[in-house]
């Protein structure tokens, strides 16, 4: 039969309805062919050579079968066993294509009977029928009746037959891996599914690892095993209209035809055909056939009957026809095998009959391009590792027919053609190569032709600049004359320590992809180790590793600038950057700055790399485009293509002012700025100030940040020259304090370099200083916000200073009596300047004398007369005593 290996059907599942007519109790999805029925030996002879009938695929003209039904010798009933041969399903067959044997002959049972396939035959049946009355005369009425009926149970039942040899091996391989080996049974299931052409019910791997096993080798229910067509035929017939099945197999074209296949696409209805198709003496029941060598063991659905109407078995044939070659194919064209292994094995697959059949038979590789002439190697197809395995030559005796003995050697297949060399695009230029040959039932064939390594690979070295990072893992590339051969790969990490490495063939021919773990290592130079098959001495490559590199991810330079910005990662290893022939160094440590987009790597840095002092910027221009080269400090060096921007905005402070101050303090730095005061100022631009650009104003970090535009704050004088008002309590504040600075930004959002502005500072009022009489006391400064000082001395030194403790809330603070120029502070905001606080100290005025009874008068002395007598004064009025508690303001303060 012509045997075609692309779609699948469930053909099984409808001879279980098949079966379900014939006995109604077992019309159930889960019947099967679980009874052993008789055994039937067939040999087959073409052209002077047998072949066992496991090894035909299909029968031709003139061949000759021999037929042996191998019945016990306590037999009671007489079996008949008649050999049909069909025509198609419109050509009744003549009455001489219907061979009687007797299998109770004395003769028959002893040598066997021997049959030639007649010309024209197109397919072939046999019949083990009781003995009865008309027995032979009734199944050849029956066939030449009804032919379309009998064709139709011949395709299906060699079609259910190849469908059970392919899940009976998936069932008996599977059962040599340990159960207790979840991983071995996955892998060698998803291999034997491959090579079979079956989808091992994938639910089985999501059980507990001791269900699995049972899962996949349950043999009672084929639910287990999928060959991708998950309808069958029994709920196929419960939905559709079983004339529309009838004819979509009368419409199947036979031998010749060129599409039939034995997976064909529709399966007639055999219930209702066979169902229908019987006498007073007959009821037809198929029986699948399990081919072994010579033995057609069958297996029946239900059990004969010996009861009128009596069982018929029908047995299917091999389709009289060419024959149609195995479509081997590679599983992988990029795979090369590696002869020097010990357990070689061809990954194929597109056949699964070459695996669950014995059609394919005295397989060999033959190799080509050895330097060395080789033997052809003999291949055995082996499922369960995935392909077709090197092995010894297997023996088989010739097969006797007619007393007459076949030499062995005629069953050796010739020298096919040449061999074809690969098609396939993707198959690596290797300079040995295999070619599949064999045979395929008495006609030879030729397979694929498969890349292959018959010598361990030379001139390992690293296959590109791979670059090992400490601490992590890391992938290694390594070429080689030929990698195929590769048994294991280790690595030296210190001390001469050996440690296996991971490792797996690459897309690319000849290259091992390594996988490499670093976690413990330090930098420096590592060895790695190739062991291969079949040779003695190891290959050692040397590879570098290195610390974790820097990641560049951006470099920007703007024309004219004498410094450049680059962001990445690890830019601590930045050494130098070389950039239109000048070298920039860092010009400081790397900052953290923000992910250029959300989900970003927060690690990410910017550097300041700038020219040495005084040197002048790069002659380059706005637009052009250039490699910048960044040296690492171990030697690496990176680059990084640039495209040089605009000029950025430049401005310079031309004036400052400020509001007059209404405060004592007198601030002794002219950049301290109280922020309750507005601060004007002017500034030169480089560049024409565009008016759509703006002013922008932040602290060192950032944190507080505003900005001044044409429409709000800024005024141009000319095209020049900025004048700005700036208020830091409206746009920062009042917890504000520190240095401020401003910089220009272009439209494009371009920003200048910062240039300060002011130091922000917050000044406590005071309300006055009361001091006391005695000089020695001390004296009480009032007021509000006196956490902002930082500490009080009569002099500028601050020789001994009065420090005002971290989080003081209280509004009067004792300070020794101050001199007459006044005393100086420290603010908290700028705690390095001394300065001055002129106020009124508030003393408590003196006590008046008590008052003294007048004196008795006593008469002058009389003076002698003067020219000019003087006035009389007038007595001096006693001042009225004052209270205690009054003062009045010193005119000289007095000193501390």
């Amino acid at each position: 039969m012509a045997i075609s290996f692309g779609r699948l059907r469930a053909v099984s599942a409808g001879l279980i309805v098949l079966f379900s007519a014939a006995l109604p109790s077992l019309a159930r999805a889960e019947a099967r062919f679980d009874l052993s029925g008789p055994r039937i030996d067939v040999r087959v002879t073409r052209d002077g050579k047998t072949l066992p009938i496991a090894a035909v695929p299909n029968l031709k003209e003139g061949d000759k079968l021999w037929l042996f039904a191998d019945l016990p010798r306590t037999q009671s009933v007489h079996y008949l066993l008649v050999a049909a041969f069909l025509r198609g399903t419109t050509n009744p067959p003549p009455s001489n294509w219907f061979f009687k044997i007797e299998t109770w002959n004395k003769k028959v049972r002893e040598e066997g009977a021997t049959i030639t396939v007649p010309e024209g035959a197109q397919q072939a049946l046999l019949f083990l029928a009781p003995e009865t009355g008309g027995d032979f005369s009734t199944l050849r009425s029956a066939v030449q009746g009804r032919p379309g009926i009998f064709v139709r149970a011949s395709q299906d039942l060699t079609e259910a037959g190849f469908e059970q040899a392919r899940i009976e091996k998936y069932l008996a391989s599977i059962k040599l891996v340990p159960p207790s080996d979840p991983k071995a049974l996955q892998e060698h299931s998803t291999l034997l599914a491959r090579t079979l052409s079956l989808r091992p019910n994938q639910e089985c791997f999501t059980r507990p690892v001791d269900q699995q096993y049972n899962c996949l080798t349950q043999s009672g229910t084929q639910t287990l095993l999928d060959d991708g067509h998950g309808q069958t035929v029994v709920s196929m017939i419960s939905r559709t209209d079983t004339s529309a099945l009838i004819g979509a197999a009368a419409s199947t074209q036979i031998a010749g035809g060129g599409i039939y296949s034995a997976y064909v696409g529709a399966v007639v209805d055999l219930v209702r055909l066979m169902g229908n198709l019987h006498t007073a003496q007959y009821q037809y029941i198929p029986a699948i056939a399990f081919p072994q060598d010579e033995q057609l063991n069958l297996r029946l659905n239900t059990a004969p009957s010996f009861h009128n109407p009596k069982s018929v078995i029908v047995i299917g044939l091999p389709a009289i026809q060419n024959a149609t070659p195995p479509p081997l194919r590679a599983s992988n064209p990029r795979y090369v095998t590696c002869l020097l292994r010990p357990d070689v094995v061809l990954p194929v697959e597109g056949a699964p009959l070459v695996f669950s059949t014995g059609f394919a038979h005295d397989l060999v590789l033959h190799i080509n391009g050895s330097n060395v002439p080789r033997a052809d190697v003999p291949l055995t197809p082996d499922p369960f590792k995935g392909g077709l395995v090197l092995s010894s030559a297997s023996e088989r005796k010739s097969l006797p027919l007619d007393g007459d003995s076949i030499p062995a050697s005629s069953t050796k297949p010739s020298q096919p053609s040449a061999p074809r060399m690969p098609t396939d695009p993707g198959a690596p230029n290797t300079p040995v190569t295999g070619t599949i040959t064999g045979y395929w039932g008495f006609d030879p064939f030729v397979g694929p032709t498969l890349p292959l390594q018959d010598v361990a690979g030379t001139s390992w070295k690293l296959a590109n600049d791979s670059i090992l990072i400490i601490g992590r893992e890391n992938h290694l590339a390594l070429s080689s004359s030929g990698t195929a051969c590769v048994q294991s790969i280790t690595f030296e990490r210190f001390s001469g320590r050996q440690t296996e490495a991971q490792w797996k063939q690459s897309d690319r021919p000849n290259i091992v992809d390594v996988s490499l773990s670093l976690k413990s290592v330090d930098p420096g130079d590592i060895h790695v180790n190739v062991h291969q098959y079949g040779e003695v001495a190891t290959a050692a490559v040397t590879a570098q590793t290195f610390s974790e590199p820097a990641q560049l991810e951006a470099l920007t330079f703007h024309a004219g600038d004498a410094s450049a910005t680059l962001r990445g990662t690890n830019l601590d290893q930045v050494h130098k950057l070389t950039l239109g022939g000048m070298a920039f160094t860092p010009s400081g440590e790397p900052a953290s700055a923000p992910p250029p987009a959300a989900g970003a790597d927060q690690q990410t840095e910017t550097l300041t790399l700038a020219l040495p002092f005084a040197t002048q910027p790069p002659d380059v221009h706005a637009g052009d485009r250039l490699m910048a080269h960044v040296a690492l400090r171990d030697g690496r060096t990176l680059s990084l293509p640039l495209t040089v921007n605009a000029p950025r905005p430049s401005i310079t402070m031309l004036r400052r002012s400020t509001t007059p101050a209404s405060s004592p303090i007198h601030l002794s730095n002219p950049d301290d700025l109280p922020i309750t005061q507005k601060l004007t100022f002017s500034l030169r631009s480089a560049l024409p100030f565009p008016r759509n650009g703006k002013i922008e104003i932040a602290n060192a970090d950032e944190t507080l940040r505003t900005s001044l535009t044409i429409a709000s704050g800024l005024i141009l004088q000319n095209s020049h020259t900025v004048l700005g008002t700036f208020d830091p309590l409206k746009a920062f504040g009042t917890s504000a304090f520190g240095p401020v600075r401003l910089r220009a930004i272009s439209p494009d959002g371009t920003a200048g370099d910062w240039i300060p502005l002011a130091t922000l500072v917050r000044l406590p009022t005071f309300h006055d200083i009361h001091c006391p009489s005695d000089p020695a006391a001390a004296c009480t400064l009032t007021g509000s916000g006196l956490y902002l000082v930082d500490s009080l001395a009569s002099d500028a030194a601050f020789t001994n200073p009065v420090d005002v403790p971290e989080g003081f809330v209280g509004d009067t603070l004792s300070i020794p009596r101050p001199p007459r120029s006044g005393f100086y502070l420290k603010l908290r905001d700028e705690s390095e300047s001394a300065n001055l606080v002129n106020m009124p100290v508030q003393i408590p005025r003196a006590p008046a004398p008590p008052p003294q009874a007048a004196p008795v008068a006593v008469a002058p002395p009389v003076a002698p007369p003067t020219a000019n007598p003087p006035a009389i004064d007038e007595p001096t009025p006693t001042p009225s005593p004052q209270p205690a508690t009054s003062t009045t303001t010193s005119p000289v303060e007095p000193k501390l």
